[in-house]
């Protein structure tokens, strides 16, 4: 259970990002918990979903254009199929030396096209597989138990 991890391996206060906010469902999950902000790119979702009122401070813009220093967690939840291989890359190495850990969660093998009047739900990585999760994305390893189409990822080691 991702939860119980969570709660293994962070101490209460430390801090998260959430990448991809969009309802705030991690905040929700670990708001309680953890110190969070959160990046969200469609305007909309913030203000729908009240972004601004549960997270400690809000980044609005595309994952690949936020910049900071530190946060002991990062959370990439359904983020990755919506930037292209490169982007996500990039991303990702970005943010690997500035955490403790993040968590990476995908589903595999799932077209969509804009929802909701938001132009960035399309899944650009529709073929993600367990296996070339692997090779577009090293240094991850299963977090818990994936569902055939869905999987949590997070650092090695």
């Amino acid at each position: 259970n991702v939860m119980e991890w969570v709660r293994q391996n962070f101490k209460a206060g430390e801090t998260c990002l959430d990448v991809g906010a969009c309802d705030g469902k991690w905040w929700q999950l670990l708001g309680f918990y953890l110190t969070m902000d959160a990046c969200e790119i469609w305007e909309p979702n913030i203000e729908t979903h009240n972004l601004r009122n549960k997270y400690r401070k809000v980044f609005a813009c595309p994952a690949q254009k936020l910049t900071y220093d530190y946060y002991d967690l990062i959370i990439f939840g359904d983020v990755l199929e919506h930037l292209s291989v490169e982007d996500a890359q990039k991303v990702l190495e970005y943010a690997k030396p500035r955490c403790k850990d993040m968590i990476i969660a995908v589903p595999f093998l799932y077209e969509q096209d804009a929802l909701y009047g938001n132009p960035y739900e399309v899944h650009v990585q529709d073929d993600l597989t367990p296996e070339n999760f692997d090779e577009r994305y090293p240094g991850f390893e299963v977090l818990c138990n994936p569902v055939h189409d869905y999987c949590y990822y997070h650092k090695k080691g």
